[in-house]
């Protein structure tokens, strides 16, 4: 018999109607940019969604978990929310686009582009040259930032915190490409290499922003001089700021709120009703510290109720040729409604 413990943070008591805060959602990517780029407008949602979806593996057991409302990638329409995890979501979000145009580009679903073989033929280092197929991040660059930074109109602190936190994202897509070889040379010696850049896989972008996002820097502003608006004091108390930070930085304004409660008007739907880990294999400490994090931290406490899962376990491979399994083995999952101390 098998059993494994799944706690989830089910929903206590009756909510009324949820109003969530108007959101962004990736096709306004689409209404942006010149309409000579509409051909890539399906590689731009679709590397906006990989964005986001990263962004909710990410924050999978913060008590902000990336909700749909935080594809707000402007600061016009009152979005003017300049956070942590605002920094996120503009990179992660602006790191996809890029990634996705590079790799199709390279994959030559574009007539207007391909390979990057500028270094070609040129020493790379000891023993190899540069040569192949490098993913051309030159025109996914490009590309990306005439749709994503179209989306910031605003000419205030705030945007230019959001364009910062936009190139921060498309700067990880470059420093986390990886140089692969071959190998040439008599009944292979591997006496000389033939090298170029490819994109990582997107997970380890992910994973390098969210070292960003816990070293994220906060700008300390001189207020009086912000509340001047786009006059020459406050462009001049803004190029201060941000003459002190490095360009691979992220960066926020404000404070963020208190994501275990629950706030209608800012899209926070808060902790209860939330999935958390508490036993489990393979389990980080991160995960497994999750119920705490999420539940008791936030003046909620756990309880379980468990149900059984019939299934089929054990299979084994018999010569031959028939598979047999154990029947009825018990699955147990765990879940936990939240109820305030």
């Amino acid at each position: 018999m098998k059993r494994s413990t799944f706690l989830i943070l089910s929903i206590a008591g009756v909510y009324g109607a949820v109003l969530h805060a108007a959101a962004w959602s990736v096709n306004n990517f689409l209404m942006t940019g010149p309409k000579a780029y509409l051909t890539y407008s399906s590689s731009v949602a679709a590397g906006a969604h990989s964005g986001m979806e990263e962004c909710k593996f990410q924050f999978g057991w913060e008590r902000w978990n990336c909700p749909e409302s935080a594809l707000q990638l402007s600061t016009h329409n009152r979005l003017r929310s300049a956070t942590r995890e605002t920094s996120f979501v503009h990179a992660i979000s602006s790191a996809g686009v890029m990634y996705t145009l590079t790799r199709n580009c390279s994959m030559g679903d574009f007539e207007s582009c391909g390979c990057d073989d500028s270094r070609n033929g040129r020493v790379g280092g000891r023993g190899w040259v540069w040569g192949g197929c490098s993913d051309n991040v030159d025109f996914g660059e490009r590309i990306s930032k005439l749709f994503v930074d179209a989306l910031e109109t605003g000419h205030d602190t705030r945007a230019l915190i959001n364009l910062h936190n936009n190139e921060v994202g498309r700067l990880a897509v470059k420093a986390t490409m990886k140089r692969a070889c071959k190998c040439h040379g008599v009944s292979g010696s591997c006496s000389i290499q033939t090298c170029w850049l490819q994109l990582a896989e997107f997970r380890e972008i992910g994973n390098y922003l969210k070292i960003k996002y816990d070293q994220a820097h906060k700008l300390e502003m001189d207020k009086r001089r912000m509340r001047a608006g786009n006059s020459a004091d406050s462009r001049g108390a803004t190029a201060e700021t941000f003459h002190h930070v490095h360009a691979t930085e992220l960066v926020f304004l404000e404070d963020s709120p208190d994501y275990c409660t629950r706030n209608a008007s800012l899209g926070h739907h808060g902790t209860e009703g939330r999935e958390c880990l508490q036993t489990g294999k393979n389990l980080s400490q991160w995960e497994k510290r999750s119920c705490r994090r999420l539940c008791t931290e936030c003046g909620l406490r756990v309880e379980e109720r468990r149900t059984e899962v019939v299934a089929s376990c054990n299979c084994k491979f018999h010569w031959c040729c028939t598979v047999r399994c154990e029947q009825f083995c018990s699955v147990v999952v765990c879940i936990t409604k939240t109820v305030a101390f």
